[in-house]
């Protein structure tokens, strides 16, 4: 979703997929900005766009009430963009030569690095539609949210659903920089999902 600042022509914020009526005021996560943006979907070039996580609670008037952990500012490659280790996971390890854990993958990264990996995990967040890419974040249980270690973001042309436990096959890829504050100690690309 494309949304334009009132009373401008040159900001504008791209969100997930999320149900917006005109005129509407809202508050947003807090974004990057991304200059001389260019969306293949749209067949345009924005001057700037603002990639937020999404809407803040309700219309504005409520947002004062939502979540305060939301309202955090911090670069979606940023460990902060992390979902939170909120509930007990545990699932089992995939299978396969070149199968890892989520802990795992961050352990061995630089041995990993540029390989096809295969990661079970529980899906537990999931940007839609950022820089032409999915961005799900997988957790299994294993690692530490203090080193980072317990979430893993993986990025598709593929889409999963919040809950669900799903085989991830891709590669993965060190100290990947995306530039614009998308920077990740660890990242599984161009994945394909299984159930």
């Amino acid at each position: 979703v494309h949304l334009q600042k009132k009373n401008s022509d040159k900001i504008w914020v791209a969100i997930p997929e999320s149900p917006v009526k005109v005129g509407t005021q809202i508050s947003f996560q807090p974004g990057m900005e991304m200059r001389n943006f260019e969306s293949k979907s749209l067949k345009r070039t924005f001057d700037s766009v603002i990639f937020s996580g999404g809407v803040l609670g309700a219309p504005a008037a409520t947002a004062a009430s939502s979540d305060p952990k939301k309202e955090q500012g911090s670069s979606p490659g940023s460990k902060g963009a992390a979902a939170p280790k909120a509930e007990k996971i545990s699932v089992t390890k995939a299978t396969g030569s070149n199968a890892a854990t989520v802990e795992g993958a961050h352990i061995n990264s630089a041995k990993l690095d540029k390989k096809k990996v295969v990661i079970k995990g529980k899906v537990v967040k999931v940007s839609a539609g950022i820089m032409g890419k999915n961005w799900i974040h997988i957790q299994d249980g294993t690692g530490t949210q203090a080193k980072g270690t317990h979430n893993l973001v993986c990025t598709s042309s593929e889409m999963a659903t919040v809950g669900d436990v799903i085989t991830v096959s891709g590669t993965l890829a060190k100290d990947r920089d995306f530039g614009s504050g998308y920077r990740y100690d660890v990242i599984v690309e161009n994945a394909t999902f299984k159930k």
